[in-house]
């Protein structure tokens, strides 16, 4: 599996969060506005990261995904 890298994972924690705070309340289209806007440009350098790293965007995402939803635990 692709590694995404540490600014893909944060723009990933972004739009997560951006959609957990839209979805908490009921729908606007000003209250999703965040959530779309962060998803596109996460979605973007998805995009542009694995054409720079020629490997599969799905990939990518998917290890940009996992990283955020499902951290490792860590041995401290």
């Amino acid at each position: 599996m692709a590694k995404p890298s540490e600014n893909l994972i944060e723009l990933c924690r972004a739009a997560v969060e951006a959609e957990r705070v839209a979805t908490s309340e009921p729908y606007t289209e000003e209250g999703w506005a965040a959530w779309m806007t962060t998803a596109e440009t996460f979605q973007a350098a998805v995009t542009a990261e694995a054409e720079a790293a020629e490997t599969s965007r799905l990939g990518l995402e998917q290890a940009a995904k996992k990283a955020v939803l499902h951290p490792e635990p860590t041995s401290e």
